[in-house]
């Protein structure tokens, strides 16, 4: 017996009606795959070619950060956004030095904390808790880079430019060791110090 209609009980009880096809969608959707896995000893750094219909995200099309406006920026915490899963948005963000970043826990079980080795020579570290919200103040010019701590392995990253990127060099000699450390999203970094 063949039904034309399909129905799914979605969160909070509510009741979906959906035609077959619909439904397969769907739940296609839902348990798609989010990201890529690298494994030791695979070539990381080349990502799996990219559908036609699917957007490219190869540093060479991606736009160039502006300097943001103002002395106070907000960056959300989130399960997913813009870049995918488990990301901090914006992820890339210019700014002036003495400009004040607040971390917003959005999302539950993330936080921020400077990444070693990839914040200028001199400059504060930082670590806030999860699912806490936490400001730091820039006053060193240069790249910082920083991660969720829970999530790092998932290239859960940002990055900022405070003033000149002084430290460039130290930075994406730091995040090419970095990346054999992710298991998905490997090119991540790399793309996001490719937008300063």
């Amino acid at each position: 017996m063949k039904y034309s209609k399909i129905f799914l009980i979605i969160s909070f009880g509510f009741v979906l009606t959906l035609g077959a096809s619909e439904a397969k969608k769907a739940i296609e959707k839902r348990i798609a795959p989010v990201g890529s896995i690298c494994l030791e000893g695979e070539d990381c750094g080349s990502a799996p070619a990219a559908s036609a219909s699917a957007p490219s995200n190869t540093s060479s099309n991606l736009p160039k950060v502006e300097l943001s406006e103002g002395s106070e920026h907000v960056v959300k915490m989130l399960n997913a956004g813009v870049d995918g899963t488990m990301v901090f948005e914006p992820a890339v963000i210019k700014v002036s030095v003495g400009d004040t970043i607040h971390f917003k826990a959005t999302d539950l079980s993330h936080n921020s904390a400077s990444m070693a080795g990839m914040i200028p020579s001199g400059a504060e570290s930082w670590a806030g808790m999860l699912s806490q919200d936490i400001s730091i103040t820039l006053d060193k010019e240069g790249v910082y880079v920083y991660q969720c701590d829970p999530h790092v392995m998932m290239a859960m990253v940002g990055v900022i430019q405070v003033g000149n990127a002084i430290n460039m060099e130290e930075v994406k000699s730091a995040a090419a060791e970095q990346k054999s450390k992710f298991i998905m999203n490997g090119s991540r970094l790399e793309q996001y110090l490719s937008q300063l």
